[in-house]
């Protein structure tokens, strides 16, 4: 009961700090955007891209990652249940990784790796960053969480 309610009191905690808004506006608008870009170029980018990846069922597995991106880069945009929001985008990050960029680290190496994984890879560190500290000062979390739960 006491684990449960540490972590409740962690997922509902922010930082008070108004610097996060910084961060916030970077990965919400990137991830809001690339849901949205799913839909718009689903040949390049959604079902079509998925497809080339090899991902079974390409269309219902981009559509659904494009809603998680633009649900949970608007939560983030706007500070709202930032910590939980990041979990699935991290999660997508992941699967970005696995799918994508390991192949090319064991098919090409580590340079050509590291130069198309370098925006993944500040996207990943942004939101563990984000899912360690909470919305901030300037977010919907700092209005609704308790005083007491503010770091």
């Amino acid at each position: 009961m006491k684990k449960k309610k540490e972590f409740k009191a962690f997922i509902l905690s922010t930082m008070d700090d108004n610097k996060v808004i910084l961060i916030r506006i970077i990965v919400g608008l990137i991830f809001l955007s690339e849901g949205i870009q799913k839909f718009l170029f689903p040949d390049l980018l959604g079902p079509g891209r998925f497809e080339k990846i090899g991902f079974a069922d390409p269309a219902f597995w981009a559509y659904f990652t494009a809603t998680f991106e633009i649900i949970c880069g608007l939560m983030i945009l706007t500070g709202l249940l930032t910590k939980i929001a990041a979990i699935p985008l991290f999660i997508i990050m992941v699967t970005a990784f696995i799918s994508t960029k390991l192949p090319l680290l064991l098919d090409k190496g580590f340079w050509v790796m590291a130069h198309e994984y370098r925006t993944d890879f500040a996207m990943t560190l942004l939101l563990i960053y984000l899912f360690f500290s909470g919305g901030g000062s300037r977010s919907l979390d700092s209005k609704l969480i308790k005083p007491e739960n503010r770091r």
